[in-house]
């Protein structure tokens, strides 16, 4: 379950610049003859992540990310380019491992970590680097630290970075003593917190908590590398730094309970002194506090976060607020929401978010401090907006069918930098001026790959369902597509279940239609991007209501004439395999089913899971408290309805819906009933299979898909899966 689409036209500005360019020297002709994407075309991707904007906002880093030469995984370098769009983008490091640049405030230097790819862990963790601004010269470390460095940020004089590590003090003795440990170090786990694993990440080690740190910036490149001050210390962890404008302050976002599962997820806005001291709790948002962004006064925080309400609800909708010092710059005063109904979301669902490298947004403050500058999701769009402070009227910044991926800004919020996705283009990096709206393209790396390929945008579709209630999908037609002909349908289903599919790439839709098939991509209720009511109404009832709509959505397709009844599939991931699993439990209209990563049982997924549901949000008590509950919303108990050709897609590493929650159930119970059943797994994949596992993997995971529909839809042989 996930815990963070656009057509193929942006903003109408955005829409002249792009055609404008397109007729500039160097660019790629798009008028030859093109051929349909194929589903190792993903080998060649490039995706962009994290960029970060100078602080005159000349120019902006960012990090380029391609699959590795043997097809397992993925390189990371740093690149540049000039915000203007005067010069081409180029690479500032080599890689293969560099991931955060980070500007110093003069802009004279770029802080970025770097991991050592021969290496594997001890002396393969990621260090802070040094370059010189101008890209000369080799980069040079500035920490060596036995548990790595993380989460950097820079002091606002330039003279120090901040920095997240788990290096203990023990490792720090060892590391001095220059020798390995010569005692027996056991592998047992002794657990004693109720949340201890986490998908992708593993079981924590509670020698080695996360803290924050300082260094300084050395001054003489032939100096010894500077000794790290651990600023906090405890049991618990401290992540992600941020600096106050004067320097002497570090925020922090974190739960700070000894068991914070029996709280929900939950977290608080906390500092602590830079040279270290006691740790005090500055902003409590009644939920979570994701984020923190100082003016640059200091005298006011913005905020994100997800306020939880009197209730316990299954979905809470992700806001932007601020908070005033008090008078005499003492205590901060009451949160004061700032987004009103929109929600602030992280992005839409889609398979090509960048995989490794991660994505910087957070709000930006205006030169006068009078305005914020930060994202929103509505209606499957992702766009930017602007909010007067002192009113709390939002207009927007940025419109169009789109994802705004990512974002950074300069201090004064004059300049901002976008990473742009549309259902055709991956994600490039744009520039904006906030005072005139003038975007500028700064990166085409997937133009000469998308110059011959037959992309189409996709359609978007919207019906009523069973209540009236109105809902949201898109349609992503073959190439070629005749309103005379029949397709065969995928009904392909979102995770979450609070996400949303919008307007951005994604890869697996464009290759099923590619493939012959009309792809049905719909935001049942329960999605994101539509308010607070709409994605908490399925609370207490999901799988339920959201199957209606699922249905009303392959309904209204097959009365335009577009899917063909007899030729109907249904596939999903995370909540979307669970979904899936329900569906052909409770109707035998689909030909095919591929449920990938799902869950069978809700009893079995609360008890193994990588995060607990303790609290009323999901289920108002315990499996055993609430046993006809758990049954009556359980797929496994309609096994017996089941007759649909049923593929089930596993990551053996898969934390979040553990197979033996999930897939493993269905296939046992379906080999024992005698149906059309087989279970494709995927060794050493977590949850995140689709969207950043191993690259040959994710070409297996869609041939295998496509391959189950080819078998039962169109009635191709297809020797792996035995007979029908």
């Amino acid at each position: 379950m996930s815990v963070r689409n656009r057509q193929g036209r942006l903003s109408a500005l955005a829409a002249i610049l792009f055609l404008a360019a397109l007729a500039l020297p160097g660019v790629p002709s798009f008028a030859a003859a093109k051929r349909p994407i194929a589903e190792t075309d993903l080998f060649q991707f490039v995706w962009v992540a994290d960029p970060e904007i100078s602080p005159d906002g000349r120019r902006v880093a960012f990090v380029r990310v391609t699959v590795n030469a043997k097809k397992d995984g993925y390189d990371t370098a740093i690149w540049v380019a000039a915000t203007d769009g005067s010069e081409p983008p180029r690479p500032f490091t080599a890689g293969p491992r560099d991931v955060s640049p980070r500007w110093s405030p003069s802009g004279r230097q770029l802080a970025f970590l770097r991991a050592n790819p021969g290496k594997e862990g001890a002396g393969g963790e990621p260090q802070i680097h040094l370059l010189d601004a101008t890209g000369g010269g080799e980069a040079r470390a500035v920490t060596d630290l036995p548990r790595g460095a993380g989460a950097l940020a820079w002091s606002p004089d330039g003279r120090t970075l901040a920095f997240a590590s788990a290096t203990n003090p023990k490792d720090l003795e060892k590391k001095k003593a220059g020798k390995k440990d010569d005692e027996h170090e056991s592998d047992v786990r002794v657990i004693t917190l109720s949340g201890y694993r986490q998908n992708g990440v593993g079981y924590p080690d509670p020698l080695h908590p996360s803290h924050l740190w300082t260094v300084a910036v050395p001054t003489d490149a032939s100096a010894p590398l500077p000794e790290p001050r651990q600023v906090t210390r405890g049991d618990l962890e401290e992540d992600n730094p941020i600096w106050s404008p004067d320097g002497t302050t570090l925020y922090f976002g974190a739960n700070r309970a000894a068991d914070p599962a029996y709280l929900g997820p939950r977290s608080e806005l906390y500092a602590v002194p830079a040279q270290g001291g006691e740790i005090a709790k500055v902003v409590d948002l009644g939920g979570q506090v994701e984020d923190a962004i100082p003016s640059p006064d200091g005298k006011r925080l913005a905020l994100f976060g997800e306020p939880h309400g009197t209730a316990e609800r299954s979905y809470n909708q992700g806001a932007l607020f601020v908070v005033d010092r008090t008078p005499g710059g003492g205590a901060w005063g009451m949160p004061r929401l700032l987004s009103g109904d929109l929600d602030v979301a992280d992005d839409l669902s889609g398979d090509q978010h960048p995989p490794r490298g991660g994505s910087s947004s957070s709000a930006v403050w205006s030169r006068d401090q009078k305005t914020l500058y930060f994202g929103a999701a509505e209606r499957g769009r992702a766009n930017l907006k602007k909010v007067d402070v002192a009113t709390g009227k939002v207009t927007p910044l940025t419109t169009g069918d789109h994802e705004v991926v990512a974002f950074t800004g300069t201090p004064d919020g004059s300049r901002l930098v976008l990473v742009i996705s549309s259902p055709t283009v991956i994600g490039d990096v744009w520039a904006l001026d906030t005072a005139t709206g003038k975007l500028t393209q700064l990166t085409r790396f997937n133009d000469a790959l998308f110059a011959e390929l037959d992309l189409t945008a996709p359609e978007e579709v919207v019906y009523k369902s069973f209540d009236g209630r109105e809902i949201q999908a898109w349609a992503q037609k073959p190439p070629g597509f005749d309103p005379q002909k029949k397709y065969p349908l995928i009904l392909d289903i979102h995770g979450g279940p609070h996400a949303a599919y919008g307007w951005t790439f994604d890869h697996e839709f464009q290759w099923m239609a590619a493939k012959g098939y009309v792809v049905l991509y719909p935001n049942p209720r329960g999605s994101t991007s539509y308010g607070q009511d709409f994605g908490n109404v399925i609370q207490y009832h999901y799988p339920g209501d959201d199957f209606q709509d699922l249905m009303a959505g392959v309904d209204e397709l097959v009365k335009r004439g577009w899917a063909d009844p007899a030729r109907l599939g249904v596939t999903g991931g995370s909540g979307g395999g669970i979904l899936t699993n329900w569906i052909i439990g409770h109707t035998d209209r689909f030909k095919a089913a591929v449920s990938q990563r799902s869950i069978a049982d809700w009893a079995s997924f609360w008890y193994t899971t990588d995060f607990t549901l303790f609290t009323p949000r999901w289920f108002k008590g315990a499996p055993w408290e609430e046993p006809e509950d758990f049954r009556a919303r359980s797929p496994i108990t309609y096994v017996a309805n089941i007759h649909t050709p049923l593929m089930l897609v596993e990551g053996e590493a898969d934390f979040r819906t553990p197979p033996g929650a999930g897939g493993e159930q269905m296939f046992r119970a379906l080999k024992y009933l005698k149906r059309p059943v087989v279970m494709v797994r995927f060794p050493g994949e977590t949850h995140e299979l689709s969207r950043s596992g191993k690259p040959w993997h994710r070409i297996e995971r869609l041939r295998h898909i496509v391959g189950w529909f080819d078998k039962y839809l169109l009635g191709q042989k297809v020797d792996a899966y035995g007979a029908p």
